[in-house]
């Protein structure tokens, strides 16, 4: 649906109030893609909801009407998540931003889709406490929701999964549902909430939900630890996850990346496969055993350099120009796009995962930078080149696509954390098999119409 008809648009308008419609084309195009090169149909009208009774209503209109409609979070997803793909509405959840409640009693915080992780950070933050996942970049708890978002703390803490309590989802007829509780735990029924976690707006659209928060870490250790090789950073990798020192991020980083942030952030950083560690403890003395450990550890892999107890500014630096890898590495490359291989794997065979991904790089002589969140086996491929070039793309996604394959064939997933949405439809079939057609099922069951953010997750 490329347009709306004029009952179309007073309806629509009628039901949020003129200031949160708009069918301007500037508004649709902030919503035709991501930070992918992913490019969807230009939708028909945008809305802004601030309410699940907004939502509600929304949904039972655009159901009878058979109108397509998509969830709009921050926009910083990576594969096409929320992209319209049949114009329609995009319900852009922006707006629903407000933090119900932080119960520190209980460890927990109500909130709506669109408040910021930051944001809600900074407010909890005054109770001692945080919501751990951390994706890098300043998503929606919706948006982290709908894609199961994760990051560099991921090994320690888990992702956004292990955090969602209970939620308040309006289905594709504007029925309203709860799922979960606010205890700490339930053996009741079939877990809803997981269901509705990582199915990217394609089952409903979450307008609540209740997150387990943790304590904010009394002490931090630092650390980066270089190596010959990325085989040998990898096997270190192994090594401590295997020992139980339980890092809180433990990020692989190869030289051509390193050189990158040098020049962009000054860093200072030796040009060679390096370890960012990070530790998180409840004295000095729980840090001091984590940092034999691991120096010891890491001596057995090889490692040639350690540096221990990075200053606070010069750690925040570290990781701020970690989150920043895509961005650095985008403006290294003007007028190219870059196409975002996300694999995760059991932790054993990450070196050579590692090793296998560099070669296929260096065997087709792309532009790629090789490295992930090693701690928890997830494997990023940032690979450079121009769509419009289609031999050179071609090329690209052959890498993509070698890498995957690879991923799956030893027990891995298709992506660790960047979800499906369109660039990740074509490997459903390959690593979940006839299990994807029982989440055809579901989908129809739940949405028989096809409505929810189409053209998503399914080949």
């Amino acid at each position: 649906m490329e347009s709306f008809t004029t009952e179309h648009i007073q309806t629509l308008s009628s039901l949020v109030g003129s200031d949160r419609f708009s069918t301007g084309r500037s508004s649709r195009e902030l919503h035709v893609h991501d930070i992918s090169p992913h490019r969807g149909t230009l939708p028909a009208g945008i809305v802004w909801p601030v309410s699940t009774e907004e939502v509600s209503e929304i949904l039972q209109y655009t159901n009878t009407l058979g109108i397509p409609v998509t969830p709009w979070g921050a926009g910083t997803s990576t594969e096409g998540n929320p992209v319209p793909t049949q114009g329609g509405l995009v319900m852009d959840c922006s707006r629903m931003d407000r933090i119900i409640g932080v119960r520190p009693e209980d460890l927990q915080a109500d909130v709506q889709p669109g408040v910021l992780r930051k944001t809600l950070n900074h407010e909890t933050g005054q109770f001692g406490l945080f919501f751990p996942p951390d994706p890098g970049a300043d998503a929606t708890i919706g948006g982290m929701i709908a894609n199961n978002a994760s990051g560099v703390q991921t090994v320690k803490y888990g992702s956004t999964r292990d955090y969602v309590m209970r939620l308040t989802v309006v289905l594709p007829n504007g029925q309203v549902i709860h799922t979960g509780t606010k205890a700490p735990k339930s053996s009741s029924g079939y877990d809803l909430t997981r269901l509705f976690v990582g199915s990217e707006g394609t089952l409903g659209v979450v307008t609540e939900a209740t997150l387990r928060l943790a304590g904010l870490p009394a002490h931090h250790l630092a650390a980066t630890i270089t190596f010959n090789d990325l085989e040998s950073a990898s096997r270190a990798v192994a090594l401590m996850i295997g020992s139980a020192l339980e890092p809180a991020a433990l990020e692989l980083l190869p030289p051509p990346l390193i050189r990158l942030m040098n020049t962009e952030k000054q860093l200072g950083l030796e040009e060679i496969p390096s370890l960012f560690c990070e530790f998180h403890g409840i004295s000095e003395a729980t840090l001091d055993e984590a940092r034999s450990l691991a120096r010891e550890l890491c001596e057995d892999a090889g490692a040639i350099d350690f540096r221990f107890g990075v200053r606070e500014k010069e750690r925040q630096e570290l990781w701020r120009a970690r989150h920043e890898a895509w961005e650095t590495i985008h403006r290294a490359h003007p007028g190219k796009e870059t196409l975002i291989v996300d694999a995760a794997v059991p932790i054993s065979s990450y070196p050579e995962m590692v090793v296998y991904a560099q070669q296929l790089v260096d065997e087709h002589r792309a532009i790629g930078y090789v490295f992930g969140h090693a701690g928890d086996g997830n494997l990023h491929v940032v690979l450079v080149g121009a769509p419009e070039d289609s031999k050179e793309w071609e090329k690209l996604e052959s890498i993509n696509h070698a890498v995957v394959q690879r991923a799956v064939e030893i027990g891995g997933t298709c992506t660790g954390e960047h979800g499906i949405g369109i660039g990740k439809r074509k490997f459903m079939a390959l690593e979940h098999g006839t299990g994807c057609d029982l989440m055809r099922d579901i989908k129809n069951l739940i949405d028989p119409k096809g409505l929810m953010n189409p053209g998503k997750m399914f080949p």
